[in-house]
């Protein structure tokens, strides 16, 4: 019933605003951070190297960081129904706009337009340097890393290079978070997919669409906090349910 539901809405939907978080993409082999599975939930000390202070202060920490990224799934990583789904809204001229929790442009590279896409907490596909600011491709510093540096710093100021992803104690980019919010106010349907609802602001994002008449539609494997709030709930995976969504 819910799936039906959910088509009906997404049919009538003209400005559909799409909530992605971590679930759209372990279909892709890329781990969640606090699902079951999750890569703190397994790991908790793993958080250490996702915090701002503790990577600028401790060299061994970047160290480990980079030694990571060498190893990150994200590199074998492709696209999969779930993504392509959202790209299929995109081309019925339906999607407003995409916000993302996720940092590995899987929705970039399946074809959504990279002009809607608002990439909340960063990207790990760029680096840039903390004291400078300049952005490179981050497979410039990882073929630096192969070559035997530990830890490469800035080849322009010497500056610490991070992955231009969002740390805890970091700050959000305003821009960002005002264009995701003049999203969520202006769309007709909110289609929360893959995320637990529980991180801000994307989370914050579902009661300001609803406060401006929006309908909500979540797909997610686990309860989120909206579920009780929404107009349709679908779980499962994501990469079945959310192309099953998109057909009807």
């Amino acid at each position: 019933m819910s799936l039906e539901v959910a088509r009906e809405l997404l049919s009538r939907a003209e400005r559909v605003v799409v909530v992605t978080g971590a679930g759209i993409s372990t279909d892709s082999g890329i781990p969640d951070f606090r699902g079951p599975q999750g890569v703190w939930t397994k790991n908790p000390g793993a958080e250490k190297l996702a915090t701002l202070q503790h990577y600028m202060a401790d060299p061994e920490v970047r160290r480990q960081a980079w030694r990571n990224r060498l190893e990150s799934p994200t590199w074998r990583a492709e696209p999969n129904p779930g993504h392509h789904a959202i790209v299929e809204i995109e081309r019925r001229g339906k999607l407003h706009a995409l916000v993302t929790q996720n940092i590995d442009e899987l929705h970039q590279r399946a074809g959504n337009d990279p002009a809607k896409v608002v990439e909340i907490h960063g990207t790990m596909r760029h680096v840039v340097c903390m004291s400078c600011g300049e952005r490179a491709p981050m497979e410039r510093a990882l073929a630096r890393v192969r070559a035997g540096e530990e830890d490469p710093p800035c080849r322009t100021c010497g500056g610490i290079l991070k992955s231009a992803t969002i740390s805890f104690g970091q700050n959000l980019v305003a821009e960002d978070l005002e264009r995701a919010h003049r999203a969520a106010e202006s769309c007709d349907l909110l289609l929360a997919v893959g995320s637990s609802l529980t991180v801000y602001p994307a989370a914050g994002l579902v009661p300001v669409a609803q406060a401006a008449g929006a309908r909500l539609v979540i797909v997610n494997a686990e309860p989120t906090p909206y579920d009780a709030g929404a107009d349709a709930v679908l779980r499962g995976s994501i990469s079945e349910v959310l192309p099953a969504l998109v057909a009807g």
